[in-house]
């Protein structure tokens, strides 16, 4: 089954991210980038890389929001999408515009 960018996941915008770390909400950050990605700048989000996200599920909860993020949002949306298809998680948010909107509104 082929995954593409597509509107089909739960999205969550940059300032709400924001506003949940800063009200200490509780929710799981899963960066999707690779190793090299997450060592240069990273938000605070546990590393999963998109080729180990769907051996890794059982690193990410399903009792809270799950937040998942990469440079711009295409590998996290993939991400979802395999991880709903394969695992039926309900619970997973695609960073609008990954990483790079965040800190761009910094």
């Amino acid at each position: 089954m082929p995954f593409t960018y597509q509107e089909d996941v739960n999205h969550i915008l940059p300032a709400e991210l924001k506003k949940m770390m800063q009200e200490g909400g509780l929710f799981q950050l899963i960066d999707v980038r690779e190793t090299i990605e997450h060592e240069e700048k990273n938000i605070g989000g546990e590393l999963i890389p998109l080729n180990e996200i769907v051996a890794g599920y059982e690193r990410i909860d399903k009792d809270k929001p799950v937040i998942i993020y990469c440079k711009v949002g295409v590998r996290s949306q993939i991400a979802i999408q395999r991880l709903q298809a394969k695992y039926g998680f309900k619970n997973l948010y695609n960073l609008k515009g990954g990483i790079t909107a965040y800190l761009a509104e910094s």
